[in-house]
């Protein structure tokens, strides 16, 4: 086994299916089959633009790289000194691999990672993040750190497993939140894939209410099925009273922002009531006004994440594997490994509902 099937990225928008070498293997690292990827809306970023994705120190175009970086497959080699995993284990693989040695990483926040995008030349400090600045899941295999690795509960489909690190990165938003307290108010606007995981995963830790707002009603409707009291359809009704209504005029204690919407930041500063805390998890296209004097006045806590630090990839699947978790409505289409120019159109153009695409490459496979 030499080669493999992969997608790699050349110009702007342009992918194609090649032949590369099968990665190798370090000390503590494993070498993953990939058995089922998802689309995240930020490979379409990387695929499209570039950002955040760096290869090399440049940007990622044209230099054989390979994008995709959700993504759950099983163990079939392990490197020297592994013994954390064993040959035929399933796992769910985290995004960020820290370089380990910064003060960031030491914290548990190697998602910020000091050294982000150092892993070449001749200062090669080691940081990974698959999909960003080393090669990612639309391929055969994979190479990863066991400190990257998740096993997959025996009672997840390839398709939903994906969602793990979906779920892992909500449960770092309410981390860094400062936790979520039962019984405690949250808003969650947007209902894409991480906005409907942020409703699953705070409803699994007590939430109430749980309000979710967006403008498509198909997508609200699977919010009730994932945990959501109240929806909210914003583009039928103003989101900001709305709230003050439901909270009796306080406001909710949390708001975890997911639409990316220009004026998203700005309603969420104030839907939640004073001393409240909000979360952005959602990457906006333009840059937004914040009213900072209600910020002030309101002692208002504004909190950014980048991804699935502080292992909370493992507390999502953790909460999966006892039944506590179900994310499967999100999973609404699964393509074939060669189709992943007509599964990327799916997601971004939402053609028949699609929320989380997935593809498997089994038609690759030894």
């Amino acid at each position: 086994m030499k080669t493999m099937k992969a997608w790699v990225l050349g110009n702007p928008g342009e992918l194609a299916l090649v032949d590369k070498p099968v990665p190798s293997l370090g000390p503590a690292e494993v070498l993953v089959r990939i058995d089922a990827t998802a689309i995240c809306a930020t490979d379409l970023e990387v695929i499209a633009h570039g950002p955040p994705a760096v290869v090399g120190g440049e940007p990622p175009f044209n230099r054989n790289f390979t994008p995709g970086h959700e993504y759950m497959g099983t163990i079939v080699e392990v490197g020297p000194t592994v013994d954390e995993f064993a040959i035929g284990d399933r796992v769910a693989v985290e995004i960020h691999a820290g370089c380990g040695r910064c003060e960031r990483c030491r914290q548990g926040m190697y998602t910020s990672c000091l050294n982000y995008g150092r892993n070449y030349g001749e200062f090669n400090k080691g940081h990974r993040a698959n999909g960003f600045t080393t090669d990612g899941g639309f391929a055969q295999y994979a190479v990863n750190h066991v400190n990257t690795l998740v096993r997959v509960p025996e009672t997840l489909t390839d398709e939903v497993a994906t969602l793990i690190v979906t779920a892992g990165t909500t449960m770092y938003g309410y981390d860094v939140l400062g936790g979520l307290i039962a019984g405690e108010s949250v808003v969650v606007t947007g209902a894409g894939p991480i906005g409907l995981s942020a409703v699953a995963v705070g409803k699994a830790l007590g939430a109430s209410p749980m309000i979710l707002t967006d403008i498509v009603d198909s997508r609200l409707e699977t919010g009730t099925r994932v945990g959501a009291d109240i929806v909210i359809n914003a583009g039928r009704e103003p989101v900001v009273p709305a709230v003050e209504r439901l909270t009796g005029g306080r406001g909710a204690d949390l708001v975890f922002e997911c639409s990316g919407a220009p004026n998203a930041v700005n309603e969420a500063i104030h839907m939640v009531k004073r001393g409240g805390r909000v979360c952005l998890g959602a990457f906006s296209n333009t840059p937004s006004l914040v009213d900072i004097g209600d910020v002030v006045t309101n002692n208002i806590f504004l909190y950014g994440i980048r991804g699935e630090g502080r292992s909370a990839v493992k507390r999502g699947a953790s909460l999966m594997a006892q039944g506590r978790l179900d994310l499967s409505p999100l999973h609404t289409h699964t393509f074939g490994f060669d189709e992943l120019p007509t599964a990327i159109r799916y997601f971004k153009d939402k053609v028949d509902g699609a929320i989380k695409v997935v593809i498997k490459p089994q038609e690759f496979r030894d």
